[in-house]
């Protein structure tokens, strides 16, 4: 918070006085030292010099980008923190780049011979419409789409369809007066169509006037966070400091996040907005076998821990039913493709980092046919820590496959189960082949010393890097 009071004395941070100008590469270059070190972010320059002795990573991680364009470097290390809110006093300008002539009305359109170059696919778009109803279809050229490859927003009359193809985004990106979505289809072929409501029943002559980045297609590391209003609609204790946080998307969004993937919460906290990380779960672990409460497709349930000592899980915590939070697209690489044929699955969770194996859990009981086992090793402090633990164990009881083993670091004498660390003895035990040369993969997540540790040791155990995914913010 000390970065924070800074930024709000009135100090000029950027030395210029309040200017903004236009930063050439070469002028760029110049500002490579500690005591003038400025670090250029998506086209925006920042002088990073004040917030070094306030940076978590040190000014050696700072300066690594000094003088160029820090964009990849940040991505690596912290994409989801909101520096356009942390470092907005310390803009010098932007880089003096030329930017793409705006796209007027398009009726039809399909991505340049440029961007199909750069990417897997070429996709394009077209629609038709009725009286009542715009339908606008995607042509992916790519199989094994699916409602999640998909996510349309409609925010202050600016519609917004992002489709992911592989490791790529396809945006539609543009203004019309429609009123809400309320149709997202996608077929085998790779096919999307999404219905709009007209405003008014009448002919229209364009799809509407095209907005930045509109019909192309881009890495997805290289397109910046989009977020929603979502309203918070329940919040139940699970532990003694963990809760069951249920969100529920704007009427005129369609999002569902993929399996084993997360999106980003953004709250506004004393004047600046600050952004975690969060693995989306199921309404419950059972979820997959029973009806759900609230439709899937329009509630976003979150595990989240309390931190009473903490800048963001507090104020969470402090929100009314019927508050807002913001909510980013999803990020992520993990891919269910890792389930094909897949035999033997092992999960290694320490605390909330429990989060990504709910739904791997669901999906690889109810459509993995060719699975033969599944075992979870849960660890944490103590028994109150335990996350889901009636459910974990019932589950245990409806199907066979599937087993549970608790491992305590801070038991009560009455313990009677496993306890300690994560250690080779535990994994060389837990980790046993259904079959000598089964298909095996094993899933990690945890506090960061837990999956490192947790890493290293099954490499010890001769497994290899395909058959290991950990999940890291």
């Amino acid at each position: 918070m000390d970065w924070i009071r800074l930024t709000k004395s009135g100090k000029d941070l950027t030395g210029l006085k309040g200017r903004l100008f236009e930063i050439t590469e070469e002028e760029l270059k110049k500002h490579n030292k500690k005591d003038d070190c400025w670090i250029c972010i998506r086209g925006l320059v920042y002088n990073v010099s004040p917030y070094m002795e306030y940076h978590p990573g040190g000014e050696d991680e700072l300066m690594r980008a000094a003088g160029s364009d820090g964009t990849d470097l940040f991505d690596q290390v912290h994409r989801w923190v909101n520096y356009e809110s942390m470092l907005k006093e310390c803009l010098v300008g932007k880089m003096a780049v030329k930017l793409a002539a705006p796209q007027g009305m398009l009726p039809k359109s399909q991505v340049t011979d440029t961007l199909a170059k750069e990417g897997p696919v070429s996709p394009s778009y077209d629609w038709f419409q009725t009286d009542s109803i715009v339908t606008i279809i995607i042509y992916t050229k790519q199989k094994g789409m699916n409602l999640d490859s998909v996510i349309v927003d409609y925010q202050d009359v600016s519609f917004r369809a992002e489709t992911i193809i592989k490791d790529y985004s396809y945006l539609i990106h543009m203004v019309n007066p429609m009123e809400l979505i309320f149709s997202v289809r996608v077929a085998n072929v790779g096919k999307v169509e999404i219905d709009l409501k007209k405003k008014e029943h009448t002919s229209w002559k364009h799809l509407g006037r095209a907005l930045e980045n509109h019909n192309s297609l881009t890495p997805r590391k290289d397109t910046g966070l989009y977020y929603r209003k979502c309203q918070l609609i329940s919040k139940q204790d699970v532990t003694h400091d963990t809760k069951l946080f249920c969100l529920m998307l704007p009427p005129s969004s369609h999002l569902q996040v993929p399996i084993g993937q997360h999106v980003y919460l953004k709250l506004t906290i004393a004047g600046t907005e600050i952004v975690k990380p969060y693995t989306p779960v199921s309404h419950s672990l059972l979820s997959e076998l029973m009806a759900p409460l609230l439709p899937n497709n329009k509630y976003i349930y979150f595990l989240i821990k309390i931190y009473p000592a903490g800048l963001f899980t507090p104020e969470l915590d402090h929100l009314q039913i019927g508050d807002f939070v913001s909510v980013s697209s999803p990020e992520g690489n993990f891919k269910i493709s890792q389930f094909q044929e897949l035999e033997d699955l092992f999960l290694l969770a320490a605390g909330t980092g429990f989060t990504p194996m709910v739904k791997i859990l669901n999906y690889a009981l109810t459509n993995v046919p060719s699975l033969r086992k599944v075992k979870l090793m849960f660890f944490n402090k103590t028994e109150d820590d335990i996350i889901w633990r009636s459910q974990l164990e019932n589950l245990a009881f409806k199907d066979k496959r599937y087993e549970v083993e608790f491992v305590l670091s801070a038991p009560t004498s009455e313990w009677s189960g496993k306890q300690g660390h994560i250690s080779p003895a535990l994994l060389s035990e837990f980790l046993k082949r259904s079959l000598d040369k089964s298909k095996v993969l094993i899933c990690i997540c945890g506090p960061t010393p837990f999956t490192e540790q947790g890493i290293r040791l099954l490499h010890d155990l001769s497994f290899s890097k395909d058959e290991i995914y950990s999940f890291t913010a």
